[in-house]
């Protein structure tokens, strides 16, 4: 395919697709909305993909496949206080890039808690555990180095290796006048001991595109591969490739450049492409998963955060891995390496999975895996399933500006045009007292549609906003009558809005309030100073559609939620 460029501000022209689409299509991206940082891992006739979960729990969404095209969600791993604490955790702070692998029957995850990462530091906390079964029992956590984050697991296994464990991460530096981004360090793994040994190899500094992070290792026909991470997260991200024959290196890159990348063409439907990770299928053919984002115009916000592709990678004739199979680049003159919109799956079997319903009546002994929490683990004292049966039970928590015990219930936006209503039943009786539906970024960009008191109107629906701090509430408060309502928040594309109906009717009330959606994007989250690279705030997620309830009076005020729903609608363009 060829993509047609275009100029940042322009209609965007997408990359022409082909003429049919077979089922053995994978079409990317495969995991959509808030997806980032993939470590893919196939076990027997298995496939997995791990994702980055950031301050929404449960930690380190899991995807499972047998085909590479048909993904159905897990839910998340870290579901235990013990495993992971969030309490506190900064936006875009928490889980970050984590890495998947099984080696002697056991599941081994490496994962990132990020404090903080505001200024010129980054303080981590790195750790393992390990399982027999995705679904546990996992142990509790024990110290990975951490140097910087991004830390990963190679087991040198199989016929060819020495069955040795490496262990991998990226150092930060802090020092002025100095790249933050140090290089990729290596470190024997005992996974016996369940600890390191042994000196640290500095394997690689990166090429120039720097910003070196997010190292996975592998091993092929004698030769060691470094994936890594570079350029940076946003429009200039790219996946490179380094090889040694020696697993502490010397390390040298790929003479042809990134293995994969969008930057330099704003018309790519798929953009931010990197930070990869390789799987081998059963029958020898390699695909690679990888980051990506769909901007609402060229070079724009992105809304639906950082997402999961997959491409399809040949090897050329003198071993380097390519995006097109048929391309041999021994001379270094490979095709712009862009991410594929639409690519040839494996030779497997079908495997088609069964979409949740589009409506949530809060049936089931847990949670659907597509919901998530924010920052605290579903428990007792503020979620039930069971006290009202047929109903999520919320008591409310804090302010939708805290990182501390809020009491949300949300599930991420995973298309540009979308409806997400629910049926709320609340009684409050203070001004500090909300429960409704909410378009949330982080603890500073929200749109938030909420029952509550008015000391003249009683029971009042009002629209809050809150844009990077400043709250203001866009449209005259509603008064409504007692009893259970229905709530609906409308997105089409950059625009949207709240409505309101009273249970049992059918018509609905819009709000006259447009709001601005774009600015629930990873670029309106990130500000900082790009020379330095030392930002005060990063947009890492997406945008979220949920419910929440907020108690400030500490009463801890319930709310009941009958059914939730979240129905996609047709694409919208804009300006194109």
């Amino acid at each position: 395919m060829t993509a047609v460029p275009t100029a940042p501000g322009q209609g965007r022209l997408h990359p022409p697709e082909p003429a049919a689409r077979t089922a053995a299509d994978i079409v990317n991206p495969v995991l959509r909305g808030f997806h980032p940082d993939p470590s893919i891992l196939r076990v027997g006739d298995d496939y997995y993909i791990a994702t980055s979960t950031f301050e929404w729990l449960p930690g380190v969404a899991v995807h499972h496949s047998r085909d590479l095209v048909n993904w159905r969600p897990l839910g998340g791993i870290l579901r235990e206080q013990r495993l992971l604490d969030l309490t506190g955790r900064p936006d875009s702070g928490g889980v970050w890039a984590p890495c998947l692998s099984h080696t002697e029957g056991r599941f081994h995850l490496v994962y990132s808690d990020v404090t903080n990462l505001s200024g010129a530091f980054k303080d981590v906390r790195n750790l393992v555990i390990t399982a027999p079964s995705l679904d546990g029992p996992w142990s509790d956590p024990v110290p990975f180095p951490s140097h910087g984050f991004d830390p990963s697991l190679f087991h040198d296994d199989g016929p060819d290796g020495d069955g040795r464990s490496w262990a991998l991460w990226m150092e930060w530096d802090h020092r002025p006048g100095r790249h933050p981004f140090a290089g990729i360090l290596l470190q024997e793994w005992d996974r016996g001991e369940g600890r390191v040994r042994g000196p640290v190899h500095r394997v690689f500094q990166g090429t120039e595109l720097a910003h070196t992070e997010g190292p996975h290792l592998y091993r092929k026909d004698g030769w060691y591969y470094l994936l890594t991470a570079e350029g940076g997260t946003s429009w200039s991200h790219a996946v490179t490739v380094a090889r040694s024959r020696t697993p502490t290196g010397p390390y040298q890159p790929d003479p042809a450049g990134p293995l994969l990348t969008s930057a330099g063409d704003a018309g790519w439907e798929l953009q931010k492409a990197g930070h990869g990770s390789l799987v081998e299928t059963q029958g020898g053919e390699w695909y690679l998963a990888h980051l990506t984002a769909r901007p609402l115009s060229p070079l724009g916000p992105c809304v639906l955060g950082r997402e999961t592709a997959i491409q399809r990678v040949g090897w050329s004739s003198d071993g380097w891995p390519r995006l097109d199979p048929a391309a041999d680049a021994t001379a270094h003159a490979a095709p712009l390496p862009l991410p594929r919109t639409v690519v040839p799956g494996p030779a497997l079997p079908p495997a088609p999975v069964t979409a949740p319903p589009t409506r949530d009546h809060f049936d089931g002994p847990r949670l659907r895996a597509d919901w998530s929490t924010l920052r605290r683990h579903p428990a007792s004292a503020w979620l039930s399933l069971t006290e009202r049966p047929g109903h999520l039970r919320l008591r409310g928590g804090q302010s939708l500006g805290s990182t501390h015990g809020q009491s949300m219930v949300a599930r991420r936006q995973q298309a540009v045009s979308f409806d997400f209503s629910a049926r709320v039943e609340s009684e409050p009786s203070s001004p500090l007292q909300m429960a409704g539906i909410v378009h949330y970024y982080n603890s500073s960009l929200w749109h938030y549609l909420h029952l509550t008191w008015d000391e003249e109107l009683g029971r009042t629906l009002r629209i809050g906003q809150c844009h990077h701090g400043r709250y203001t509430e866009p449209a005259p408060a509603v008064a409504v009558p007692d009893g259970p309502v229905d709530l609906r928040m409308t997105v089409r594309g950059t625009r949207g809005g709240f409505a309101w109906r009273t249970a049992g009717t059918t018509r609905w009330r819009p709000f006259e309030a447009e709001l601005d959606v774009t600015l629930l994007s990873d670029e309106s989250a990130t500000r900082g100073d790009p020379a330095s690279g030392h930002f005060t705030s990063w947009g890492f997620t997406g945008a979220f559609a949920g419910m929440c309830v907020q108690d400030l009076t500490g009463e801890a005020l319930h709310a009941d939620f009958a059914w939730s729903e979240y129905q996609e609608t047709a694409v919208v363009h804009e300006g194109r």
